[in-house]
């Protein structure tokens, strides 16, 4: 079932996505040649004390980490390590849930760690560019497959892929919610949006193949051919006439 909020309920999941967004941007800050994925859990610990909010990711279904750090080829879920040290070149992908005792929020952001080569930025600007062009058409009565088939042409226009084995989904009261947002589809199909839904739109790059498995630990996902992959996502509210962007 799709949980509409009440605007009063969108306010209260719009002041925690700022802190999500403050937090995440935090992060990038940080991130620098020599910094372990570990050392971006601990700071993320640290800010998320700070602002009195909980790790919605801790503990869901078994992930042992407050937040998810993929590096690479990684495309998301990965386990924040010591082991993963950053170097100059990579590309980084900070997920981050917060929940307050009432809602969740859920946002993530891909960057270089320094300056990146000509094909990684080429895959971060179309990644991050998808999900504006996403959220420029959402409001009432659009279709979740205009959605997925916004994402995917702007994407594969530009010569990448989307990965159609992960999804975004419904964000509120859950942290996963229905309804599944998929970054692929066909005009005019699938469920109507109505004011009041709360989603959270979520762009998947990889460089040329959509193909991804889970690794041995369970949790990171990575692409088959091990080539760099993105990911993008904003928590949104849909408006009378548009969209909110909560973790803007």
């Amino acid at each position: 079932m799709v949980r509409i909020k009440t605007l009063q309920e969108i306010k209260l999941m719009r002041k925690l996505g700022k802190i999500n967004s403050l937090i995440i941007k935090k992060l990038v800050r940080y991130a620098r040649p020599g910094i372990s994925a570990k050392d971006l859990e601990v700071q993320a610990n640290i800010l998320m004390e700070k602002f009195n909010v909980k790790p919605a990711f801790l503990g869901y279904k078994g992930f042992p980490s407050s937040l998810c750090i993929s590096l690479n080829e990684e495309l998301i879920h990965g386990v924040p390590s010591s082991r993963k040290i950053f170097k100059k070149g990579d590309l980084v992908s900070i997920d981050l849930g917060l929940y307050d005792g009432s809602f969740y929020s859920d946002c993530a952001y891909s960057f270089s760690i320094g300056r990146p080569l000509s094909l990684a930025k080429d895959l971060l600007r179309v990644g991050e560019a998808a999900l504006k062009k996403a959220i420029a058409i959402i409001k009432p009565k659009i279709k979740i497959g205009d959605i997925g088939y916004t994402i995917q042409s702007f994407v594969e226009r530009a010569g990448f892929c989307v990965v159609k084995k992960f999804v975004g989904h419904g964000v509120g009261k859950q942290l996963h919610e229905e309804p599944e947002v998929p970054n692929f589809g066909k005009p005019s199909e699938g469920l109507e949006l109505k004011e009041g839904m709360t989603l959270a739109i979520e762009p998947m790059l990889t460089l040329e193949s959509p193909d991804v498995e889970i690794l041995e630990d369970g949790w990171t996902v990575v692409s088959k051919d091990r080539n760099l992959c993105v990911h993008f996502e904003h928590t949104i509210a849909v408006t009378k006439k548009g969209c909110w962007v909560l973790t803007a």
